[in-house]
């Protein structure tokens, strides 16, 4: 739905090295009823789907560990993320992409998922989108190794853990990504597996 409150919007590409970052100066229409010129940076790098693998029998969910060169330049020790599998949808719908990237992460050819989110994951910046999903898995899913890609230099750590310790890895601040903190969140608020 386009909105009546921006006009004269001026694009300038800043880079298009991996994905595309753009200078956008547009003028606004303040609530008090006042034009003003803003400008913003944009980053553009296409939606993304991400899942919280559970097993209700094992009370187990599987995880990946990362590294995250933007997480390293700001604090993070050794730069290494624990995170829920995911991807960008590379023009795929997101369930698609999904089933795709829990296949090639974790090495579990998953069957069915269910969608429970969709959010902005950054939206003073970036336009992507993230597609949260929940699925469960069983052993005799497992097709593979997991840990990425090699084309893509993925270098990705497989864990499958007690859901009580992925719980305490948030409340101690092991786990700092927002799109893993929101699924398990989601996983306690409907108890998807009960803690012991």
């Amino acid at each position: 739905m386009a909105t009546n409150r921006i006009k004269n919007i001026v694009s300038k590409l800043l880079s298009d090295n991996h994905y595309i970052l753009k200078k956008l100066t547009f003028d606004y229409l303040m609530k008090n009823g006042k034009w003003v010129t803003q400008m913003r940076e944009v980053y553009n790098r296409g939606d993304g789907a991400g899942i919280l693998l559970y097993n209700k029998e094992k009370q187990t969910v599987i995880l990946i560990k990362q590294f995250r060169m933007p997480t390293y330049m700001n604090d993070n020790e050794d730069g290494f993320l624990v995170e829920i599998c995911a991807g960008l949808l590379d023009k795929d719908n997101p369930e698609a992409c999904i089933i795709r990237e829990a296949e090639e992460e974790v090495g579990y050819r998953i069957k069915e998922v269910k969608k429970v989110y969709e959010a902005y994951s950054s939206p003073g910046v970036m336009t992507e989108k993230m597609h949260f999903f929940i699925g469960e898995y069983t052993d005799d899913m497992k097709v593979n190794n997991g840990g990425g890609l090699d084309s893509e230099h993925e270098d990705i750590e497989v864990l499958e853990i007690p859901f009580t310790e992925a719980l305490n890895m948030l409340s101690t601040g092991k786990i700092v990504d927002t799109r893993t903190i929101v699924l398990l969140q989601y996983a306690i608020i409907n108890k998807l597996l009960i803690p012991a």
